[in-house]
């Protein structure tokens, strides 16, 4: 048993749970209720982490060896697709479900979808890599992937049902991929990766430190300091930058909040700041 992925599957059977309070009740006028994310409702919502699961047990079965040979054929037409509509494949997936299934059979097939990959994921041997439309990733990074999506496309079914946002520890995943995917986010704006690190301080909902970065007691260079809330938030672009009570100290660590990216793909539209009359959003 891999200690590290089970703990991170527990964090996730948690995180849907919650975001499944949130659908158990919904009529089907409810499940079609607009999200802030611009052109996407609930149903599209969902729509898109079931695709994204089962698209995740296809990267599995592809790179496994069964019966001394992988199953590629279903991943590898997933590729194609991506390779036809790069910048739109996985939005035309989820539009599509959601408009061919009620929101009944959405949740049954998330459900579904979410058992499987799973029970796919401890599967795979130690130290193998999966494939996936970016670098490869181990198991733990694909079900720590799946946890963040999860939350930030929880938060954005609860503000449509008018529900209380998802506020706990498991937070600290969605914060270390803001994190780890610094320097992915200034190469997708065309800028140059800072040379010198940026220390991030946070704190946890248990009030809990979350530190990432140099572990100098001395460290006085570029840093970013707040709540994980509020930095899983901006790193989902969940939140406008002017809404969180993160603290920038220099001129990278400023930029960084301004162009904060957790999930693969083009840069998103972000969240206006709530001051504003109009609110875009990003799926």
């Amino acid at each position: 048993m891999n200690a590290v992925l089970e703990g991170v599957l527990a964090d996730l059977q948690e995180e849907s749970a919650y975001v499944e309070s949130l659908l158990a009740d919904l009529d089907e006028a409810g499940w079609r209720t607009a999200t802030p994310a611009e052109g996407w409702d609930v149903a599209t919502t969902v729509a898109h982490l079931l695709w994204t699961d089962e698209s995740s047990v296809k990267a599995i079965a592809g790179t496994l060896l069964v019966n001394g040979e992988a199953d590629k054929e279903p991943w590898d037409a997933l590729v194609m697709d991506a390779f036809g509509d790069p910048t739109g494949f996985v939005d035309t997936a989820a539009l599509t479900i959601a408009k061919t299934h009620t929101g009944t059979e959405l949740l049954e097939r998330w459900r579904a979808s979410k058992a499987a990959l799973a029970a796919a994921l401890r599967t795979v041997p130690d130290g193998q890599k999966l494939m996936w439309f970016g670098p490869p990733m181990a198991p733990a990074s694909m079900a720590t992937a799946r946890l963040m999506e999860t939350w930030a496309h929880g938060l954005d079914v609860a503000d449509a049902v008018g529900a209380a946002h998802s506020v706990t520890d498991r937070i600290r995943h969605v914060a270390s991929i803001g994190f780890r995917t610094r320097n992915f986010a200034f190469a997708q704006n065309g800028l140059e990766a800072p040379a010198e690190p940026i220390r991030l301080e946070l704190t946890l909902p248990s009030g809990a430190p979350l530190v990432f970065g140099p572990d100098d007691a001395d460290w006085s260079g570029q840093t970013v300091t707040g709540s994980a809330y509020d930095f899983a938030a901006l790193a989902t672009q969940r939140v406008h930058r002017d809404d969180t009570d993160l603290v920038a100290t220099g001129a990278d660590a400023e930029t960084w909040l301004t162009i904060a990216q957790a999930f693969a793909g083009p840069t998103g539209g972000g969240r206006a700041p709530k001051t504003a009359s109009t609110e875009e959003g990003t799926a």
